[in-house]
């Protein structure tokens, strides 16, 4: 698979649904992350436009280490099941593309196209704490968008949770570098500094996603700064393990389930969510 160059120039917008999603001045879009099927059905119930997965729970759920490139079939096989609901737009959380070779990163990119998805989320932190070089991290955008020219392209880019000495001249140096890649947004979790971000939404030609903390800046906050996107990430699937663990203590002490038991669907109505196919 040749590398050709980009037949969209550079900076020109990709046209798309869930690239408009991007572009929506004070309105950021909300990305909540899912890991099964019944997880994205829910929250398309809820009216997002838009479902992202979590490689942290789709990997948790397969008893699987996030991040160490496990996770790749596992990974696939969601996002066919996903990709062709029509309910939502689907974004698939990727890891490092499970590879450092280009080629194998937009193949595996084409396919998750032809199964439906309208973006991914590209990551260059390693599982040793290391970051991917800026070189390798750049080739495979590249060979991603020559490859699938309409899959929207996230880049992210580890550097502050990666608590690098000074991470925001190396984010600077990385997200430029991504952008002339041929990335279409770009992606600094554990970013929360409110000055930083807004000199970042600044600065950057492209769509800056940022990852939401409970101790972060909220939503409102970060679309007045000029955020473009705001992900949940793992963030669903670690608050619906604690609601198991809490609800099943509950129940052991003798006490009542708490509020939540009112909201908790049915048997046939998490039944039906596999019966109608959505």
């Amino acid at each position: 698979m040749s590398h050709t160059p980009l037949d969209t120039p550079l900076d020109t917008p990709l046209d798309t649904p869930f690239a408009a999603l991007h572009r929506r001045p004070g309105e950021p879009l909300l990305l909540p992350n899912a890991w099964d099927h019944a997880s994205a059905a829910v929250l398309a119930e809820q009216g997002f436009a838009a479902v992202g997965t979590t490689s942290l729970g789709v990997a948790a759920a397969a008893g699987l280490p996030d991040g160490a490139a496990a996770t790749r079939d596992e990974t696939l096989r969601l996002a066919r099941r996903l990709g062709r609901s029509g309910r939502y737009l689907l974004s698939v959380d990727v890891e490092n593309g499970f590879s450092d070779d280009p080629d194998e990163v937009a193949a595996f990119a084409v396919e998750l196209a032809e199964a439906g998805v309208v973006g991914i989320n590209l990551e260059d932190g390693r599982p040793d704490g290391a970051l991917t070089p800026v070189a390798v991290h750049s080739a495979k955008i590249t060979a991603i968008k020559a490859a699938a020219p309409a899959l929207f392209v996230n880049a992210r880019t580890d550097t502050y949770w990666l608590a690098l000495p000074d991470p925001a001249e190396e984010t600077d140096r990385r997200l430029a570098a991504y952008r002339l890649a041929g990335a279409d947004g770009l992606f600094v979790p554990g970013l929360t500094d409110p000055g930083a971000i807004e000199r970042l939404c600044g600065s950057l030609a492209l769509p800056l996603n940022i990852l939401y903390t409970p101790t972060g800046p909220t939503l409102p906050e970060l679309a007045a700064l000029g955020v473009a996107r705001v992900s949940l990430g793992s963030y669903l699937y670690r608050t619906a393990l604690a609601a198991a663990v809490s609800t099943a203590l509950a129940i052991r002490a003798g006490a009542p389930a708490g509020g939540a038991a009112a909201d908790t669907p049915a048997y046939a109505t998490v039944q039906a969510l596999y019966a109608d196919g959505r």
